[in-house]
């Protein structure tokens, strides 16, 4: 199937149920949390897409969606730790934010990259993940996360006050 392996293809399907819960998530709560179901959901799947994407080396060794998966890991890591203790002080719900929503970043950028050069089946998009087309897409993936990050931070700020 479009020249995935078993393993890619398990890795796009939970990767396609971490983003619908995630972007779930953002619409219905504001945020991702391990509080509610979706976040939680979000959250498992998001850990099993980075952790199979270091399985596929579909295009040669390691590479970028490599880097990408262990930044998805560490990002994980610094939220969950933001969400469930107090290192971070009186920050830690920024960092939880921030953290968990550079991860929807982390998934927007190869299922940008892998569904533009696949698909169409017949003629891709693009020839390559080198296309020079990407820029402007990764960067307005880039603004779209600056954007909902500033709008997390201010409801958090707006929550804070009361």
């Amino acid at each position: 199937m479009l020249g995935l392996t078993s393993l890619g293809v398990l890795h796009t399907l939970i990767g396609l149920l971490a983003v619908v819960s995630g972007f779930w998530a953002l619409v219905r709560y504001k945020e991702i949390s391990p509080k509610n179901r979706l976040g939680q959901t979000y959250l498992v799947a998001t850990l099993i897409t980075a952790v199979t994407g270091l399985g596929i080396f579909q295009h040669g060794g390691f590479g970028p969606p490599h880097a990408l998966s262990i930044l998805t890991l560490i990002a994980l890591a610094v939220g969950t730790v933001g969400v469930t203790t107090t290192v971070f002080g009186r920050l830690s719900r920024y960092v939880q934010a921030a953290s968990y929503s550079a991860t929807m970043l982390f998934h927007m950028i190869p299922g940008f990259t892998e569904s533009l050069t696949r698909l169409p089946v017949d003629g891709p998009v693009f020839a390559s993940a080198d296309a020079p087309e990407f820029k402007p897409i990764y960067g307005t993936l880039i603004v779209l996360f600056l954007i909902g990050l500033t709008l997390q931070i201010r409801r958090l700020r707006a929550e804070a006050k009361r």
